[in-house]
């Protein structure tokens, strides 16, 4: 026991008997489970001049030990996970911000019929701003660029006019006008979509069109052709709407649209399966020009004859959305 006492004065010690025989102060010096003297003095020995091996505890990460970067990223993120930051939104050129200012300028217009004198101003400026830029100087040596199928956003020519104008005086509106140019045929097609209440329609010139320097095509027009009408959605009636302060109940009237609307899809679907009516053009109209000004993949601008101006969007691009 005096061995016992003076090895408590080895600061260690204490540490490691309360550690590793914590139990043993419970257990009565003559217990068979108790150590003997020789056995606890070797123990504490050991234990008190081993110096004990210090802990470590492995982690991966995502990154050669060799990387030069390696500490930095550590530092940054512990959990040794690279965190690639994302670039800012890239800012848009001086090109798009002009074609999104002149795409935005056509709202409200109807293809350019119900713009006011200052909007019309304001076009022709953003329009010329345009042709000053223009990234594809020689438009017919491009007919890739040319080729595919494009919406009609604006016009000046007044001969459209009175055909955009239909729609406000008759339930049937001009849905879409497209020019759709085949680069290995050489052919244009010019085309007109009516939309109804139960159908839609289209009146479309096919023509060929000749390169006459580079950045005018001479167009010579074929054929006209009057499409069969498709149906379109059924009609939809409200429950009730509001007149002069009113509400009037609609529900009485149901039976009878549907009996027309059964009567009319009877009718188109009888139609719809007759081919479309064609007819040649062989009059002054059958020849005419077209001046590119400005091309690129998704925006064109042409001008005819008597400087009327064509502004169309090629089918799918993010500047016909609204």
């Amino acid at each position: 026991m005096a061995s016992i006492s003076s090895l408590n004065q080895i600061p260690c010690k204490t540490l490691q008997i309360t550690s590793q025989y914590s139990k043993i102060s419970s257990l009565p010096l003559t217990s068979p489970n108790f150590p003997s003297k020789t056995e606890l003095h070797r123990s504490i020995s050991i234990k008190e001049f081993t110096n004990p091996k210090p802990k470590f505890t492995a982690q991966a990460t995502n990154y050669d030990k060799e990387d030069e970067w390696g500490p930095e990223l550590e530092q940054i993120n512990p959990g040794g996970v690279a965190v690639v930051e994302e670039e800012p939104p890239k800012e848009p050129s001086e090109m798009e911000k002009l074609k999104k200012q002149l795409t935005d300028s056509f709202y409200g217009t109807n293809r350019g019929l119900s713009a006011s004198s200052e909007t019309r101003a304001e076009i022709v400026e953003l329009i010329t701003q345009l042709e000053s830029k223009n990234p594809t100087p020689a438009p017919t040596e491009a007919l890739s660029l040319l080729n595919g199928k494009w919406i009609l956003a604006y016009t000046s020519f007044s001969g459209l006019f009175p055909l955009l104008a239909r729609g406000n005086l008759l339930p049937v509106r001009v849905e879409e006008i497209s020019q759709t140019i085949d680069a290995e045929t050489l052919t244009v097609q010019n085309s007109v979509v009516f939309a109804g209440p139960l159908s839609t329609t289209s009146i479309s010139t096919n023509a060929k069109f000749e390169v006459r320097s580079p950045k005018r095509l001479q167009i010579n027009f074929e054929e006209g052709i009057i499409g069969t009408p498709q149906l379109t959605d059924s009609i939809e009636l409200p429950e009730n709407v509001e007149f002069l302060g009113q509400k009037i109940d609609l529900s009485p009237f149901k039976g009878l649209i549907t009996s027309v609307q059964d009567t009319a899809t009877s009718v188109a679907k009888s139609i719809s399966s007759q081919p479309p009516i064609k007819f040649p053009i062989s009059n002054s109209y059958a020849q005419s020009w077209l001046l590119t000004t400005y091309l690129d993949a998704e925006l064109r601008i042409s001008r005819g004859d008597a400087g009327s101006i064509f502004v169309l969007i090629k089918e799918g691009s993010p500047l016909l959305k609204p």
